[in-house]
């Protein structure tokens, strides 16, 4: 393997051209690559939905969902099925795994379907499959405003939805806010008397005069013609020319018993954009497009749009955008730009301050390229930046270095032996060949089993693994391949830096030549911006379009490079050049790994003082932690607010609720914009997979001042805004608010999600009432909810059959005459000029009649006459069931519950002491749990915990046996390098080490443990700290091979602490930043703390780093332990088995002429070996300007 790289050293203008097109590669790729806040992440689920218009929920379960849950049960790879049964509506989710063949189960689903629809009763209508993607939600959101009519604002809004969707970028741009138009044709009861008609006459004239029949074909001699009978509603006109009766020779029509007019569907909800009414239009993207970009076409499009329109309606109408997920991606990209570029610095000053320049910049080297590489890859596999891609840039920054700091530190040492710089790196980069690929092979086995990661989460993190392994690889190509190459090629341009540098050092004085060096770091200073921000120098003008304008800035950066080379090797002060002594001298460092390994009884205790740390560690933080949460907490910048009420409310009841908590928010200052929606409405959000309470009567979207419009001001903080906008809305009488934190992650609602299943209906409300109110009484919860049916009451309208057959009636008769009185008789759907879609035309009563008693009035022909339906017709009420839920073929009922932040409880620990333990979710669920176990709940009903504790069961599992699957596999690598199991179980010693590091950085950052990112973080330093003890061991091993084992312990920690030390502190200061919320702004100037990116990353960012900080220190400690324990323990039972041996068999035995052979060698003195070489003058050879050729020794002289 180690041929390739004299490979490509014997061919380095082809590998620097490969260089160069690597960068500009990864340069196109990255400018070119699609870039959104969250990852794109499809779920594996399908929703079925069944309308049947006048159906009550529990016929809906009966006979539309059991049916499907019959035929659905059995499909491949189906994971979980809910169903929901309601007033005349059913709906069948189907959740299935990851990774399913979307085209087969779209294929069975619909035969399924098919089976299922022959069992359904008479007038269902046609089923619709729609696809979940929580991904799917708007990107910006455009707003209409205005005092202009109705239906001027409906079409303004559907010709801008016309034109938004005609962008390829845009999936949908679905309207809120608006009502779909309808033909109304209103009957008046009196008219009808007068034309002694009756409204079941009207409604089977209207019906049968208005069908579309195919009536066959017929053939001739000719041929075969098809004959078919079209409806007769083309237009308005059509309906008000409809014959209903003759009257002698005068033919009654529609129009003169009924007022017909164009109009708008029943109002079941109000919509308003900052206290104005509104139409909203909510803009979805499609998958691979750039959201920075989508939302720009978008202003585009409305600006164009609005040039269009007249003067008088562009004064009226205010098209504004709220909600625009740009700005927050924008956000997002800049800061962790910034992040990658500061940890980019921070690497190189760590670097620059232990090897040197021309070091430095190598290293340096190695950043960049590895990431357009990274992104080179990225764009061949699609894959799209996100803030998952760009915190795996910042995790990476550390680790990458690693193998670029080995070979150039050994190449290093080479050259100052005198090896010619690219013979030094070729002998580098093969002698460090499989320790660095052993390296990145262990620390890519950490993160592989990440990528079955089931579930959203999985789904969620899997761009984190996916970007670690392409940065890895990429990495070991640079420090193996690249980094040799241009290593000695720029050792051999570096000679002729050195000669200008002496020629400045000749010419200049010290100071004129110290001022050279802070202006040429500011050249690189601006070159680096000027890549950053191709206008940074140009007035923010770019001079060259597209990828092209990175090209004065890298030009610049190359001058400024070389400039800053020249101008610090001139101003560096050299000292007086020492007397060279040959003799070996341990360092410090040597000295004490001596103290540990040169005696028996060091080992020992250095062994059992790092166990006695990391117990105590582990049994402190058993004691005083903050608890388990499954994603971290970060700032709101987003949220709803649940307006709750019970009652049989009107919508104009529910709206003046709804205007006074939207009076409440708008008024503070830290609030952006909102939308508020009574009744039913709302914009499409990303919720986390949380449900809309049942007892909601309106709800205000809400979005908080930007973070960068409020950074400076900590009385804005979205948390502190959103709490004291909850304790103004509770002083509101007579209704309830809820606020919900609009997801950022991969969240399901509140964290106690409890549910009840059972066949019982009885037995489950009451096992439900029994869970709220322990609910209830559980210290620290709040926003208790239960998804039990609203109380209210619904009319039953019984038909006394045998009374209606003696009218010469029947139920058909009745439900159609009910209907005037409800909703209305749907007759046909016709197209209109206003619309572009079929618009109803519905035939009902006018809103004064529709009311209850009017059925009391209402009258049916029969043969003696006109009989009101009262005759055989009661009306009764009875309990409300609006609503049946399904899991599994069960009903079921939820009971949800948050937790409040900051509470705590008195807890005894083991030694009798008093202490304080912070309430979490996963501890109020531990306890519940108990309280469950008792059998509290009536017989027959079953319970289990979902949501988010369900996914964090899963995700825990998953993390666990991903631990162990990369331990096992980073296993087989170091026994395949070392072939030791002793030594291979030594590396892995480390990841132990490395966990107690994150319980301390828990502890000192107090910090709860996240599930996800610290989880996350345990599994990712599995494969970074073990290559620390690869690095030693390897090194121990070869010098094993010509020295004392012991001696060899001692010379390894000698020889590889400044390596071991230089990638720990590289990974260490990549990532400190993120772990204290530091975003640095290098366009703008400035910084931020604790903003909403970087709160995202500190749990993560926290366990790396002092993971690995810990693991480093006590690993420099317990690997020389462990290795000098083997060779005493050995030694010490090879003399135990002499002695026996000597013992057993006498002086004359093998054993023992051995042993006295033996002592004998060592009573031996050594020879010693004089050269006759004097020493030459020291200042004579520095005098000189040319090195003096060494003198042939003579032959030495042996005592």
């Amino acid at each position: 393997m180690t041929n390739i790289i004299d490979w490509a050293s014997n061919r380095a203008r082809m590998v620097l051209a490969f260089i160069v097109l690597s960068l500009l590669a990864g340069g196109l790729a990255y400018s070119g690559l699609p870039k959104e806040g969250e990852p794109d992440i499809e779920i594996p689920a399908l929703f079925i939905s069944v309308v049947f218009p006048g159906i009550s929920a529990a016929d809906s379960e009966a006979m539309l969902i059991k049916p499907m849950e019959t035929e659905l049960a059995d499909l491949d790879s189906l994971k979980k099925m809910s169903a929901t049964a309601a007033e005349n509506y059913a709906g069948l989710a189907l959740e299935f795994e990851f990774g399913w063949n979307k085209t087969k189960v779209m294929a069975d689903v619909r035969d399924a379907m098919s089976n299922a629809e022959e069992q359904f009763p008479e007038g269902v209508e046609k089923y619709s499959i729609n696809e979940i993607n929580f991904s799917e939600f708007p990107i910006i959101i455009v707003n209409l405003t205005g005092q202009v009519p109705e239906r001027t604002m409906s079409r303004i809004a559907r010709d801008l939805q016309e034109k938004l969707e005609r962008n390829d970028a845009v999936l949908q741009a679905g309207i809120a806010g608006s009502r779909d138009e309808m033909l109304e044709v209103l009957i008046d009861p009196l008219r009808l008397e007068a034309y002694n008609v009756t409204a079941g006459e009207l409604i089977s004239v209207v019906q049968n005069n208005n069908q579309l029949i195919a009536a066959g074909d017929v053939k001739t001699a000719q041929g075969s013609f098809s004959i078919k009978i079209p409806s007769s509603f083309k237009e308005v006109a059509d309906v008000y020319a409809l014959p209903v009766k003759t009257n002698g020779d005068r033919v009654v029509t529609l129009g003169e018993l009924a007022d017909i007019s164009l109009t708008f569907q029943d109002r079941d909800g109000t919509s308003r954009f900052n206290g104005e009414t509104t139409v909203a239009l909510q803009v979805v993207k499609r998958k691979g497009y750039n959201l920075l970009d989508i939302a720009e076409t978008v202003k585009q499009i409305i600006d164009t749009a609005k040039k269009d329109w007249p003067e008088q309606m562009r004064a009226t109408v205010q098209v504004g955008t709220s909600n625009d997920q740009s700005v927050e991606v924008k956000s997002m990209v800049r800061q962790l730009e910034s992040s990658v570029l500061t940890a980019v610095a921070l690497v190189m000053i760590v670097v620059l301050c232990s090897l040197g320049t021309r070091a430095a910049l190598l290293v340096g080297f190695a950043i960049p390229t590895s990431f357009l590489l990274c992104f080179a890859l990225m764009a061949v596999v699609g894959v799209t930046i996100s803030n998952m891609v760009m915190f795996g840039l910042i995790l990476a920054v550390g680790m990458l270095v690693d193998g670029a700091i080995v070979v150039v530190e050994y190449a290093d040492k080479q050259i100052a032996r005198g090896v010619g710089p690219m013979h030094a790196y070729v002998q580098a980069a093969k002698r460090m060949f499989w320790p660095v690929a052993s390296s990145t092979a262990t620390t890519l086995c950490a993160f592989l089993p990440m990528l079955f990661w089931p579930g959203v989460p999985g789904e969620f993190m899997s761009m984190l693994p996916i970007t670690l392994i392409f940065v890895l690889s990429a990495s070991l190509v640079v420090a193996l391949i690249y980094l040799p190459v241009l290593g000695g090629v720029s050792g051999r341009f570096s000679r002729r830096l050195t000669d200008m540098a002496g020629t400045l050092r000749a010419k200049l004085p010290w100071l004129l030549r110290a001022a050279l060096v802070p202006i040429a770091l500011y050249a690189m200073f601006l070159a680096v911006m000027q890549i950053v921000n191709p206008g940074y120098l140009f007035g923010g003008t770019p001079p060259l379009p597209g990828p092209a304008s990175l090209l004065p800035g890298a030009v610049l950066f190359v001058i400024a490079a070389f400039c800053a080379s020249v101008t610090l090797n001139a101003a560096k002060i050299k000292r007086r050049a020492k007397r060279i002594d040959a003799r070996y001298k341990r360092t410090f460092f040597g000295s004490f790994i001596h103290l540990i390994a040169g005696n028996p009884i060091m080992p020992i205790v250095s062994i059992v003082g790092v166990g006695v740390v990391v117990m105590s560690v582990f049994n402190y933080f058993g004691e005083n932690n903050n608890g388990v949460e499954f994603f971290v907490d970060s700032e709101a910048e987003q949220a709803i607010v649940y307006v709750k009420a019970r009652g049989n409310l009107s919508l104009q009841q529910k709206d003046n609720l709804v205007r006074q908590a939207e009076a409440i928010i708008l008024a503070h200052t830290g609030i952006k914009d909102a939308f508020a929606f009574a009744g039913n409405g709302g914009l499409n959000s990303n919720t986390g997979g949380a449900q809309r309470p049942k007892d909601s009567i309106g709800q205000i979207q809400l979005e908080t001042i930007p973070w960068e419009d409020r950074s400076k001001r900590p009385d804005l903080d979205g948390d502190l805004v959103l709490a004291t906008l909850q304790d103004k809305l509770d002083q509101i009488p007579g209704i309830q608010t809820e606020i919900l934190v609009l997801a950022a992650g991969p969240s399901s609602g509140k964290p106690l999600h409890l549910r009840l299943k059972g066949s019982n209906w009885d037995d489950l409300l009451s096992a439900t009432e029994i869970a709220r109110q322990k609910f209830e009484t559980t210290q620290a919860l709040t926003q208790i909810e239960d998804s039990r049916p609203l109380p209210g009451i619904d009319w039953r309208i019984d038909v006394d059959v045998m009374k209606a057959g003696r009218y010469g009636a029947d139920v058909a008769t009745v439900g159609a005459m009910v209907q005037l009185v409800t909703r209305g008789i749907l007759l046909d759907k016709m197209r209109v000029d206003s619309s572009d879609e079929e618009i109803e035309i519905r035939v009902r009563f006018p809103e004064k009649d529709r009311l209850l008693s009017t059925l009391d009035t209402v009258k049916l022909r029969t043969k003696d006459g006109l009989v009101p339906l009262a005759n055989f017709v009661t009306r009764t009420p009875v309990p409300k069931l609006a609503e049946i839920n399904r899991a599994d073929q069960k009903r079921f009922i939820d009971v949800k519950a948050d937790v409040l932040p900051e509470q705590t409880k008195a807890r005894v620990n083991d030694s009798g002491q008093s202490t304080q333990q912070v309430i979490t979710p996963s501890e109020r669920i531990e306890e519940l749990t108990k309280w469950l176990q008792t059998g509290p709940l009536p017989a027959g009903i079953e319970w289990e915990w979902t949501g988010d504790q369900e996914e964090q069961s899963e995700s825990q599992a998953f993390l666990q046996s991903a631990f162990m699957g990369a331990l096992g596999l980073m296993f087989i690598i170091l026994l395949a390098q070392f072939n030791s199991f002793y030594n291979s179980v030594l590396v892995l010693l480390a990841v132990v080490l490395s966990t107690t590091g994150v319980l301390i950085g828990m502890i000192v950052m107090d910090q709860a443990f996240s599930i996800i990112m610290t989880g996350t973080g345990i599994v990712a330093l599995a494969g970074i700290v073990v290559n620390n003890n690869i690095v030693l061991i390897d090194t121990y091993q070869e010098y094993c091979q010509y020295m004392p084992r012991i001696e060899a312990i001692v010379r390894t920690a000698e020889a590889r602490i400044r390596p071991v030390l230089l990638t720990t502190i590289t990974t260490m200061a990549g990532l400190a930043p993120m772990m204290f919320g530091l975003s640095m702004d290098f366009i703008q100037g400035g910084y931020s703390i604790d903003s909403p990116t970087a709160l995202w990353w500190k749990q993560l960012a926290t366990a790396v780093v002092f993971g690995l900080g810990i693991a480093t220190i006590l690993t420099l400690v317990f690997t020389p332990s462990m290795l000098a324990l083997r060779i005493w323990t050995t030694t010490y039972i090879l003399w135990m088995l002499r002695l026996l041996s000597r013992l057993s068999l006498g002086r004359s035995s093998q054993a023992a002429r051995d042993w006295a052979l033996q002592r004998s060698a060592n009573r031996k003195r050594a020879p010693e070996i004089i050269w006759s070489v004097e020493p030459q003058d020291l200042s004579a050879i520095e005098g000189r300007s040319k090195p003096v050729p060494p003198r042939i020794p003579t032959a030495p002289v042996v005592k």
